[in-house]
């Protein structure tokens, strides 16, 4: 894909994940989770970094949908466990 198209996606992907999970963080942070929930979700379910190789379709964006929330989901819990030992 290209670099614009995987911009685009992972903005659309992470600000989606980003409204599931309740977390904000602006647009930089929904691409960088958009683009690294698909690089998790492409070691997650298609046995490497081939997700981002692969044509844009429903079902690669529902991969990182997941992967991206996962990720929230784990950030989430660092963040947690931070606020805790203040």
């Amino acid at each position: 894909m290209g670099l614009i198209i995987i911009l685009v996606v992972g903005a659309l992907v992470g600000w989606v994940a980003s409204m599931i999970m309740r977390t904000g963080g602006g647009i930089v942070f929904d691409i960088v989770i958009g683009i690294v929930g698909a690089l998790l979700a492409g070691f997650l379910f298609g046995g490497g970094a081939s997700i981002l190789n692969a044509p844009l379709n429903v079902t690669s964006i529902i991969y990182s949908l997941l992967g991206a929330i996962i990720l929230l989901a784990i950030v989430k819990l660092i963040r947690r466990g931070s606020s805790r030992r203040l």
